[in-house]
């Protein structure tokens, strides 16, 4: 049986290969009224909805038909239109979409796509009525990478918990939900789901199927849980397009690449997308690291709103993408690097709950972020996992300074989600006014006192060796007055980000 199976895949790569002409798909997009996922008699096709292959895009006619061509491993998608929504399965995951795969997946461990058969005479996808206002929120994940079930448990526990029954609008792994153990998907995606709202996936370079010799096939378990790797949404103003960017060859080894199809797709896409539209480019490593970066500049450099969302570096970082970046457009370009759910890799010591501590190379505690957009507008909040909202910054300095050293002493603050754009104060015993801190490029204290500590401990303790502490650009530093009396003082520190969110926090020390 494993024989005519890998025989049937064989023959239809090798026709796909050959060029042998396919039957178009068609089908219709139609309001569900039942909600029972077939296009009943008495029910209408919805006029003007996207539908793509991933590099060509049409539009529904009035009566919600498309037509659009298929190859022998074809992933077809709907882009839901702002107020409808798709039909979600029960991990939560949008249902947006059909695989033509008439082969199947080639064998793999785990699985990928069974055979699909032949094409369907009609591929129809199913809409309902869903209001939505242009204000609303998404739960930004990065990088939950989960080796095991013992860390699908430290994600559930350390954030999943504490985002149950949010008000979000849907959320979004920005790829890596596991370290190389695609079968894990399902473990993890059941977690996630009993937040209680639609979750949308990147593909990430720790998610594909090892051992492939094909970049076509690195996603196909992917596939099997997500659907297409590259595909696009829209909620309120906002229109999301999501990218597999990273190439796989026959070793494993990755390049980080938007490929033809997918600046095929955007180009097409964005035809259909009003100007006053922001739009949202979603991709695992961030978008200043891929090799053709500025073929995709180019395709969004002339629209008024836009913003990239990445991960993959276990590093929270703002970057704008400036002429002296490659970008062309009247404003740099903003791309947000998430923080991650794993922090780094889910190493260092263990809190009261067995979880480690998982302090990202930045000195930022792991954790998820807040995006709330309102028309083309957008805030980013980030959230340390086990803390409070408005823990937003650590400050460093002496518990106990003697008065002469007063001058030389340096305090430090590291704002987890500062930037460029961010101020940073300091106030001491509330009195004198606030005083401007200097940004500065340098690594986070106490990451790197935890680093040498977890090298001096034994695995079986602290788990796998924290990554190297690395330089940042979210610190800040400052110098005590010296005018400062022996006793007791304490400095408040007050940030306010690019967005006009303040936050503010103290530390007491003591001067001798």
């Amino acid at each position: 049986m494993k024989f005519i199976s890998w025989l049937l895949w064989s023959v239809c790569v090798l026709c796909s290969a050959a060029g042998m002409a396919a039957t178009p798909a068609q089908g219709v997009v139609y309001h569900d009224a039942n909600k029972n996922a077939v296009f009943d008699a008495d029910e209408t096709g919805v006029p003007g909805v996207c539908i793509s292959n991933g590099r060509d895009v049409v539009v529904t006619d009035a009566e919600g038909r498309y037509t659009v061509a298929v190859g022998e491993d074809t992933g077809l998608f709907v882009i839901k239109p702002a107020q409808w929504t798709t039909p979600v399965s029960a991990e939560q995951l949008p249902q947006h979409y059909y695989l033509h795969k008439p082969a199947g997946s080639p064998t793999l461990k785990p699985a990928g796509v069974a055979p699909t058969g032949p094409l369907p005479e009609q591929v129809n996808f199913p809409l309902y009525p869903h209001e939505e206002s242009d204000a609303f929120r998404v739960i930004l994940f990065g990088d939950p990478q989960a080796r095991g079930l013992k860390e699908v448990n430290f994600v559930l526990h350390d954030v999943v918990d504490e985002l149950i029954g949010s008000n979000a609008a849907f959320g979004i792994s920005l790829g890596d939900m596991v370290a190389d153990d695609p079968a894990l998907f399902s473990e993890l995606s059941q977690g996630i789901a009993q937040i209680g709202i639609p979750w949308h996936n990147v593909f990430g370079n720790h998610d594909f199927n090892r051992g492939v010799q094909d970049n076509l096939y690195s996603d196909e378990t992917f596939e099997r849980f997500f659907g297409p790797s590259t595909y696009a949404f829209e909620y309120g103003n906002v229109a999301f397009i999501n990218f597999k960017n990273l190439v796989f060859n026959g070793e494993g080894k990755y390049r980080i690449r938007f490929t033809d199809d997918q600046l095929s797709f955007v180009e097409s896409y964005l035809k259909q997308v009003p100007q006053e539209k922001l739009v949202v480019l979603l991709m695992h490593a961030p978008i200043v690291d891929c090799a053709n970066r500025r073929d995709m500049y180019a395709l969004i450099q002339d629209r008024p709103h836009t913003l990239s969302l990445a991960g993959h570096t276990h590093e929270l970082a703002h970057i704008f993408i400036d002429r002296h970046m490659g970008w062309r457009g009247d404003k740099p370009h903003h791309l947000y690097v998430n923080g991650t759910v794993c922090g780094s890799w889910w190493c260092g010591n263990i809190d009261e709950r067995g979880i480690p501590h998982a302090t990202m190379n930045d000195g930022v505690p792991n954790g998820y972020a807040f995006v709330d957009f309102d028309g083309a507008d957008y805030k980013i909040t980030w959230k340390a996992a086990r803390r409070p909202a408005d823990y937003q910054m650590h400050i460093y300095l002496p518990d106990d300074i003697p008065q002469k050293r007063i001058d030389t002493t340096e305090l430090l603050v590291n704002v987890f989600c500062g930037s460029d754009r961010s101020t940073v104060e300091m106030c001491i015993d509330q009195e004198g006014g606030w005083i401007p801190l200097q940004q500065t490029r340098t690594t986070d204290p106490e990451c790197e006192r935890m680093n040498k500590l977890n090298k001096y401990r034994n695995e079986n303790v602290f788990g796998y060796n924290m990554d190297e502490a690395h330089d940042t650009t979210h610190i800040w530093k400052g110098s005590l007055p010296s005018s400062l009396t022996p006793g007791s003082h304490h400095v408040s520190v007050r940030t306010t980000d690019m967005f006009g969110q303040c936050w503010t926090a103290h530390r007491v020390f003591r001067v001798r």
